[in-house]
This record gives C-alpha cells, structure tokens and sequence, in this order.
C-alpha cells in the first residue's frame, strides 16, 4: 500500500484527488493539508511514502514545503502546478522532487505516476521538459534577485533594506532597475512575475 499526503488550498481540487485517488486499491491518503505549513508539519507526522504538492500555495509555497519535507524524511514528493516554469522545475529537480505535474493531468495518470515513483522513477511532465530546454536566461543580477525575493512578502522599502543590509536607497535603485528590466508597474507585480519565472 502506497501511503500519500495530499496538499492543496484549493479545497475543492484536494478533496477531489483524495477521493479519487483513494479508489485507487494500492493507495490509501493518510493526510490532506491546505497550507504549506500543514503540508510540512504533517509529512513529519504522518510519514507518507509519497507527498502530492501543489506548488502555489501559502504561505510559502510548495517548492518550499517540498525541499523542508525532503529534508527531514525519506518521503518522495509530486509537484502539481497550473502555471509550470521551466527554472521551477530546475529547482524542483535539484531539491530531489520525483515528479513535475500539471493540474490538467487526470487522477487516474497522476495515480500510474505515483506508482512509478514509488518504484523508483522519475516523472517530468514532456511538454514542461521540452521548455525547460528553451527557456530564457534570467535578465536580473544577484542583487536584484535578493530585494525581488525579499519584496515578494509584502514588506517595505525599509523593511526589505534591513532585511538584505543595504539602504534604503540603493534597494530602491535596485528594484526600480528589476522593475524596469522585467516591464512591470510595482515592485510587487515584479517579485511575483520572477516567482512565477523560478527566479526566486
């Protein structure tokens, strides 16, 4: 019996794939978690063989619950996403996530993959590998990365300065070059957009 961990905010969908995938005779949900957070907490309680992620889901997100999880316990991790990003999945692959899924899979595809990781495979969605090796280079510096990366919780000019040790001012300078660079109105809109790309 394959044990899974299933996490999603979106009520609707983690309920659904619970149900499913509980038709399944060799899978069983042990745990459903709406949050990051609850994902991590409860991968350590609960000790899946196999946790299913969503990967944008807060707090944080699922890359992040995914990396916290692989960190404390053998359990191999499915990211599900609607938006898949090439550098994501870059990410994803070095964190040691098993599989990299889209949320138009089916249940019962996603139900053969999660048996093909529990054998051992790995599974990459074909048509986000075939952009993965397309994709454009990062247009942002390291600098410009870090105060886009501390901007995206919503914090202040201020707030991101003593959090990446730098004026005010020069963070200023370098989102205002982010935000040029990537053609969007706030810094927000920027940190989000270099979120979505895997950037940060």
């Amino acid at each position: 019996m394959i044990r899974l961990l299933i996490a999603d905010d979106e009520d609707l969908l983690r309920s659904a794939l619970v149900a499913l995938l509980g038709l399944e005779q060799d899978l069983t949900v042990v745990a459903e978690a709406a949050t990051s957070t609850d994902a991590v907490r409860l991968a350590r309680e609960h000790r899946p063989d196999i946790a299913v992620v969503d990967l944008e889901m807060p707090p944080t997100d699922g890359l992040r619950a995914a990396e916290e999880i692989r960190a404390a316990l053998p359990t191999q991790i499915v990211l599900v996403t609607r938006h898949a990003r090439p550098a994501v999945l870059r990410r994803a692959l070095a964190a040691g996530v098993r599989g990299f899924v889209p949320k138009t899979m089916s249940a019962a595809v996603l139900a053969g993959i999660i048996r093909d990781i529990a054998a051992g495979r790995r599974y990459v969605d074909p048509d986000i590998a075939a952009s993965a090796l397309t994709e454009d280079d990062c247009p942002l510096t390291d600098r410009e990365l870090e105060v886009l990366r501390a901007a995206r919780t919503g914090a202040s000019v201020v707030e991101i300065a003593a959090a990446v040790h730098l004026a005010p001012g020069t963070v200023r300078n370098y989102l205002s070059a982010a935000m040029s660079k990537l053609g969007t109105p706030t810094r927000h809109a920027a940190a989000h957009h270099a979120w979505q790309q895997g950037w940060i």
